[in-house]
């Protein structure tokens, strides 16, 4: 079949690779559309060594369910974490952290920017009618920016900041906003402004940000400047959420950090059935992030068109 493929930092398009082979419990999933995502250009770069086809952000088809052959033919999403079950860590439910799982073009499984991939049939969550591609492709992400909620609660009195407006970012914002919150986003271009403005939120250049005036700071940057930026702005005993990946080396003063009693909170992958209610019930739109879409053939140049400044989210449509 074919498909983006990742080898020694060195993307290609195959026409070659292997059709998947299901296990017991799994099925094969057509690609109807997949998001390019800044872990997949951070792959590119190094942040972990992977080799295979890339993308874990969809939304597909169920071809084949030998174990449940009521899902064939449904569009589905899916969670990208695949896991054993019988670790200490999926014990004690904290299955996203399965010492032996393997993630969806990302780690020891190949991903979506193929014409067919496969996934257990408890990772997958069937799409409503309503929902289009376009929207439903963004349930990965937008389950992301949940897990913040699920992880710490942001009462309506907080004052929140996100530092960093690209595509995770724009997600984190949109959702935080519905706390009631009082927001704030950090934004260095325009394009960024005019997107979170027009739903009624309030940005800010990085030069106001003031020093430890926010309970909730959330670094959406992945770099070693947005982690400052977002440092300086967060009060002592306030909360510092890590929602990226970092290919580069992150130093900080550790000691101010205890001194402050700062909560530092890592966060990953989210719930996705309340990412999937938001958008059927219109509370959150990711359709407005969507730059251009192509055809998988054009793969290679949607790579590069994702890195150039001002793109949002660059779609394969299959």
């Amino acid at each position: 079949m074919q498909g983006i493929w990742l080898e020694d930092q060195k993307l290609s398009f195959r026409n070659d690779i292997p059709e998947p082979k299901p296990q017991e419990g799994e099925a094969v999933i057509r690609t109807r559309m997949a998001g390019i995502c800044s872990t997949d250009l951070e792959l590119v770069r190094g942040y972990y060594p992977f080799t295979g086809v890339l993308g874990h952000e969809f939304v597909g088809e169920v071809v084949k369910a030998p174990s449940a052959p009521e899902m064939e033919g449904k569009r589905v999403v899916g969670e990208i974490n695949v896991v054993c079950g019988e670790c200490a860590q999926c014990q004690q439910g904290r299955h996203r952290h399965c010492l032996n799982r393997t993630t969806l073009g990302i780690s020891g499984r190949n991903g979506v920017f193929a014409e067919y991939f496969s996934l257990p049939l408890e990772n997958l969550l069937p799409v409503p009618d309503s929902v289009p591609d376009r929207k439903a492709v963004f349930v990965e992400p937008l389950a992301a920016a949940l897990e913040i909620l699920d992880q710490t609660h942001i009462k309506p009195t907080d004052a929140v900041m996100v530092v960093g407006a690209g595509r995770l970012g724009q997600l984190i914002s949109q959702v935080l906003f519905l706390t009631g919150c009082d927001l704030k986003v950090v934004v260095r271009h325009d394009h960024q402004r005019q997107l979170l403005e027009w739903q009624g939120i309030t940005t800010i250049p990085e030069e106001e940000v003031q020093v430890g005036a926010m309970d909730v700071v959330v670094d959406a940057t992945g770099v070693p400047g947005g982690f400052k930026t977002a440092r300086k702005a967060v009060r002592p005993r306030g909360r510092l959420v890590l929602k990226s990946t970092y290919a580069d080396t992150l130093e900080f003063d550790a000691s101010a950090l205890v001194v402050d009693e700062i909560s530092l909170i890592g966060s990953r992958c989210g719930p996705f059935a309340p990412a999937m209610r938001l958008i059927e019930k219109n509370l959150v739109d990711p359709s407005i992030l969507i730059s251009q879409e192509m055809p998988l053939t054009a793969g290679l140049r949607a790579f590069e068109r994702a890195k150039d400044p001002g793109v949002m989210k660059i779609l394969l449509a299959f």
